[in-house]
C-alpha cells in the first residue's frame, strides 16, 4: 500500500510531547503508514533515551550530596561569663594588656563549641600575636589623636593615607582571621589581593556618591563576592554567585522600614511638643533622652536584622566549596530582629552584665539556621598554603571601624 504522505504532508511530529507520540502511534495503521508509523517509533525512542539521561545527570548530581549536616553551638551562658568577667577584671587591672588574651580565650571558646558533622573548630592565634599588632594599631591611633590637635591639616593627610591604606589593612585581617581558623586540623586561608580591594572598598564607595548612593547596593554585593570567592579552605576555594538585584530590593526594604520608624519617632516628639506646650516640660524633657536611646535600639536592630538575615540567606544559600560542601541558612528576619531587641534591651538594663548572655544566644541563632551539605569530595581537602599573616591589619582595622566580619 503507497503512503499518502505522497499526497498529504506528514504532521509535523517533531511539536508532538512524549505522550501524544505514543497516542499517534497507537491510532495510526502502520500497514498503510509505514513511514509515519517508522517516524513516529523513532522519536520516541529519542525522548525516552534524552530523558533516560537526564535522569542519569540527575540522580548523579543527587549522589554527591552525601549527608546533610546541621551547625551546632555548645556553648553556655553561664560558662562564658565566668570567662568573660575574668577577662573584663584583668582588662582593667593590666590596663588593657590582658585584652589581648582575652581575646583568645573568648575565640577559643566559641570556637571550640562550634560543631559540624562530629568536628568541632579551632582558634590558633596566640595572644602575643594579637598584642603585637594591638600595640602598632594603638600607636597609629594615638599619633591621629595627636595630629588632631596640634595640626588638624596634617590630621586630614593622615587620615587619607590611612584610607588609601585601608583595603592594605583589609586584605592582611581577613588572611590573619582565617588562618587562625581550622577545622580538621585544616586551615582556611585568604587569597585577595590589594588592587581589587582597593577598587571595593575605596573607589567604589566614593564613586556611589555621586549616584546619589544608588550604587552602594551593587558595592555592597561585590564586596561580598570577593571575600566569599577569594577564600579558601586548604587546597578548595570557596565559590559564590549572588544576585544584584536581591541586594537592591533589599535596600529597598531597609529603605521603607527606616522611613516608617522616622515617622513613628516624628508623630512620638510632636506628642511631646503638644505636653511641652500644655505646660508638662519637665517630663517630657525628662523622657526625651530615654526615647531617643530606645529609637536608636529599636532602629538599629530592626534595620540590621531584616538586612542581615536576607543577605546572610542569600550568600550562604548560594556558595559552595568545590566539591566539598554546599550551605544553606534559614535565617527568619524577625527572629534575628527579636534577639537583637531582646540582647540590647537585657544588656542596657544590667549596664552590661548580661552581654556573655546575648552573645551565646546569637551565637546560638546563627548555628542553628545554618546547614552544610557534604559532598563526596569531603575527604579530600588537603592541607593549602596559606601564607604568613599578622594581626597588626585586623586590630588596626578594628580600631579604626573597619567591619570586614563574614558571618
Amino acid at each position: 500500500m503507497t503512503d499518502d504522505n505522497a499526497y498529504t504532508p506528514m504532521p509535523d511530529y517533531e511539536s508532538y510531547s512524549l505522550e501524544e507520540l505514543a497516542q499517534a502511534l497507537n491510532s495510526i495503521d502502520a500497514a498503510e503508514y509505514p513511514e509515519r508509523a517508522a517516524k513516529i517509533s523513532a522519536l520516541i525512542a529519542e525522548r525516552k533515551s534524552k530523558l533516560h539521561a537526564s535522569h542519569e545527570t540527575i540522580s548523579k548530581a543527587n549522589d554527591k550530596i552525601i549527608r546533610t549536616e546541621q551547625i551546632k553551638f555548645h556553648g553556655k551562658a553561664g560558662e562564658f561569663f565566668s570567662i568573660w568577667i575574668v577577662n573584663l577584671l584583668l582588662s582593667i587591672v593590666t590596663l588593657g594588656i590582658y585584652s589581648a588574651w582575652a581575646t583568645v580565650r573568648t575565640n577559643r571558646y566559641f570556637y571550640s563549641n562550634t560543631e559540624l558533622d562530629g568536628h568541632r573548630f579551632s582558634y590558633l592565634a596566640e595572644p602575643l600575636q594579637i598584642l603585637k599588632g594591638r600595640i602598632i594599631a594603638v600607636i597609629l591611633f594615638g599619633g591621629y589623636f595627636f595630629l588632631t590637635t596640634i595640626n588638624p591639616a596634617a590630621a586630614l593627610i593622615f587620615a587619607l593615607i590611612l584610607m588609601a591604606l585601608t583595603p592594605a589593612l583589609i586584605i592582611m585581617s581577613m588572611r590573619f582571621r582565617l588562618r587562625m581558623t581550622a577545622y580538621r586540623n585544616v586551615r582556611f586561608s585568604f587569597k585577595g589581593r590589594w588592587g581589587e580591594a582597593f577598587a571595593l572598598f575605596v573607589l567604589l564607595p566614593i564613586a556611589s556618591v555621586f549616584t546619589l548612593y544608588l550604587l552602594m547596593p551593587w558595592v555592597l554585593k561585590k564586596i561580598d563576592a570577593f571575600l566569599v570567592n577569594e577564600s579558601c579552605f586548604g587546597n578548595k576555594s570557596f565559590s559564590t554567585t549572588l544576585d544584584t538585584g536581591k541586594y537592591y530590593r533589599t535596600s529597598v526594604g531597609v529603605l521603607f522600614i527606616s522611613l516608617c520608624l522616622m515617622l513613628i519617632s516624628s508623630f512620638v516628639l510632636g506628642i511631646g511638643a503638644v505636653a511641652m506646650s500644655n505646660g508638662e516640660p519637665s517630663s517630657v524633657s525628662a523622657l526625651a533622652p530615654i526615647l531617643l536611646v530606645l529609637f536608636y535600639l529599636v532602629t538599629y536592630a530592626v534595620v540590621s536584622g531584616y538586612y542581615n538575615a536576607r543577605i546572610r540567606n542569600h550568600i550562604f544559600q548560594n556558595t559552595q566549596l568545590e566539591n566539598v560542601a554546599q550551605f544553606n541558612s534559614s535565617l527568619a528576619a524577625g527572629a534575628l530582629i527579636k534577639l537583637r531587641l531582646v540582647n540590647a534591651l537585657a544588656i542596657v538594663l544590667t549596664l552590661g552584665m548580661a552581654l556573655p548572655w546575648a552573645k551565646v544566644r546569637s551565637a546560638k541563632l546563627f548555628a542553628d539556621a545554618t546547614e552544610v551539605k557534604v559532598l563526596e569530595g569531603f575527604d579530600e581537602v588537603l592541607v593549602g598554603s596559606s601564607g604568613s599573616a599578622g594581626a597588626v591589619a585586623e586590630e588596626a582595622a578594628t580600631l579604626f571601624d573597619v567591619d570586614v566580619a563574614l558571618g
